[in-house]
């Protein structure tokens, strides 16, 4: 799970929008749901594009599976988007809000076309749903 800028201040930042959920509790739900699958989670945020490009660089041949919530870099970043698209491993695209029922600035994602699927604007259980999804599409690969 990778997580983008400004999401270690969930719980406290704009709860009208992302609700009161913290990044501890999502990593915690993750780690949950991962259990209930078999699989292992780990967690990684910053506010940094370049440790976000490194960490995604990082995944190949090393996870099956990249969810993302690359929050405002979402909008921005092509290093990210180029990152994830040089990377062989499954990306989804994770938002707790829908970001076309917000600003007109933010429907635009860059990371989409490289994803294989998103997840948008059911709240912290987003999170749950994207990895049951990655999961499922990953067993769908193998027993291809």
């Amino acid at each position: 799970m990778v997580h983008g800028p400004n999401l270690n201040m969930l719980g406290t930042r704009e709860p009208e929008i992302y609700g009161d959920t913290t990044l501890a509790d999502i990593d915690i739900l993750l780690k949950v749901t991962g259990d209930e699958l078999g699989v292992d989670v780990e967690s990684f945020q910053s506010n940094h594009e370049g440790d976000i490009v490194e960490k995604i660089q990082e995944a190949k041949d090393k996870y099956d599976a990249i969810l993302i919530n690359a929050a405002a870099y979402t909008h921005t970043s092509v290093a990210i988007h180029d990152a994830i698209a040089a990377v062989d491993v499954t990306v989804i695209e994770v938002h707790i809000s829908n970001i076309h029922a917000r600003e007109p600035f933010r429907h635009k994602s860059l990371i989409s076309p490289v994803a294989k699927g998103i997840i948008m604007g059911f709240g912290a259980e987003g999170y749950a749903l994207a990895l049951r999804g990655a999961v499922t599409m990953i067993n769908a690969e193998k027993n291809v």
